[in-house]
């Protein structure tokens, strides 16, 4: 029987305060206070498709603008991913995933290298989403990347519905991180030449 790799991260400052649960082995449970309707659909898709459990609740300075909260839900996320993780032992450590979504198609490519980098890619054509600043998705997954200390690559291939393109990476970076943090019986210890991750 594998231990449920499982953490709980709390973030208090004087804009945000933040308590997340992640569990890798879930089963795409979702429980999201986030405050930011749009991140909060993103994070309920990327539950589901990650197979993970997530439990947010966060409450910021959306009375200013939403750049806040999304900064410091990547932030946790990124932690608490880490955390989980443990040592790494057994793992596959890399993941790909292309996700259509209608007219966009992305793809996800994650290394859990404990070498932290962000490659965004592609085009987001609209400068908001409903209420949503699209700014905040590269200001997610730059903190996301930096606090699970991953290589993070997101390549949009193509795209002209913002929406569609923002859940397309969402789902792919769920499924890449699926991959990536599945157990392969195959690995002996950790996943590099260099004995440690």
């Amino acid at each position: 029987m594998i231990e449920r790799r499982e953490a709980t991260i709390e973030r208090n400052t004087s804009e945000t305060q933040i308590s997340l649960s992640f569990a890798v082995d879930g089963e795409g449970n979702a429980s999201l206070e986030t405050g930011v309707p749009f991140l909060t659909h993103m994070l309920d898709l990327f539950t589901k498709h990650g197979k993970f459990d997530l439990s947010i609740t966060a409450n910021g300075d959306t009375e200013v603008d939403d750049h806040h909260t999304t900064e410091d839900i990547g932030i946790v996320l990124g932690q608490a991913l880490k955390e989980a993780l443990g040592d790494k032992k057994g793992i596959r450590r890399y993941g790909n995933a292309f996700v259509p979504m209608d007219d966009a198609l992305a793809q996800v490519v994650v290394d859990l290298s404990n070498r932290p980098h962000l490659e965004l890619r592609g085009e987001i054509p609209a400068s908001r989403v409903g209420t949503f600043d699209t700014e905040l998705v590269h200001e997610f997954l730059w903190k996301l990347a930096i606090e699970a200390r991953m290589n993070l690559h997101v390549i949009v291939h193509y795209g002209h519905n913002t929406h569609h393109i923002i859940e397309a990476v969402f789902k792919a970076m769920a499924r890449a991180l699926d991959e990536a943090t599945s157990i392969d019986p195959r690995v002996k210890g950790i996943p590099s030449t260099k004995g440690m991750l």
